[in-house]
């Protein structure tokens, strides 16, 4: 083995070589830092837009976890409202009209698609076509 230091390409993150090395990086690294690495992987994996690149009213097909499932009404109509994140950026996703959706749960994991809307700084879908993933993946 020679003490030589390795040079990485410029811009590129130095990943750790051996597997001792990854066993420390991955007992190190956070456990929400863990799941944001696994719901990227999984958004890629996919193909699927990631959230971070989306932009205003541009149609997008995102995956992800829902991390909190809230009833607001907006403008005196009842709307779920569900927060998706990717593991780069969250997501708010509405559906108008609604008190409730069967499997609409925080930790479930699901597809949705159409048009982006910014509201107050943040991406929003609106009434989505969403597919949720089974339950036996997540």
């Amino acid at each position: 083995m020679s003490a030589v230091p390795r040079f990485e390409k410029p811009g590129k993150a130095a990943k750790p070589s051996g597997r001792f090395r990854r066993m420390l990086d991955r007992l190190s690294t956070s456990q929400e830092d863990l799941e944001s690495e696994e719901l990227q992987e999984d958004s890629q994996a996919s193909g699927c837009t990631r959230i971070s690149e989306c932009t205003d009213r541009q149609i997008v097909k995102v995956t992800g976890t829902l991390r909190t499932v809230t009833l607001r009404p907006r403008a005196g109509v009842p709307a779920l409202e569900a927060e998706l994140f990717d593991g780069t950026a969250p997501l708010d996703v509405v559906w108008l009209g609604r008190r409730s959706i069967a499997g609409i749960e925080p930790g479930r994991k699901l597809i949705a698609s159409g048009r982006i809307a910014m509201s107050h700084g943040r991406r929003v879908l609106f009434n989505p076509k969403y597919e949720l993933r089974p339950l036996g993946k997540e």
